[in-house]
């Protein structure tokens, strides 16, 4: 079964630093053989609160897409983060 990365931001207090992190990220995610489905754009909240930024990214499997999160290059692209956004991330194993 195929893994997701689903990130649903709450708060982005630097949009450099975002950029930054989203320029490291995207070669990790290449080199894990990733693949973006949603990166931001038009959204329209029909339920719940109201997100300034969502994220997902597909991976050939769970396992694949847990080696992605917890690797080294990624790690240090997440490390930008800190402090500069709040948001619910998950790896999630789907179809």
């Amino acid at each position: 079964m195929k893994g997701y990365i689903v990130c649903i931001y709450k708060r982005i207090s630097d949009e450099n630093a975002l950029k930054e992190y989203a320029a490291k990220t995207r070669s990790v995610v290449e080199e894990y053989k990733g693949k973006f489905l949603v990166r931001g754009g038009k959204t329209i909240t029909t339920e719940g609160e109201e997100s300034p930024r969502t994220a997902v990214i597909e991976f050939p499997s769970f396992s694949e897409a847990e080696k992605f999160f917890y690797s080294k290059e990624y790690q240090e692209a997440h490390a930008i983060l800190k402090g500069v956004v709040v948001r619910h991330h998950q790896i999630i194993e789907g179809s």
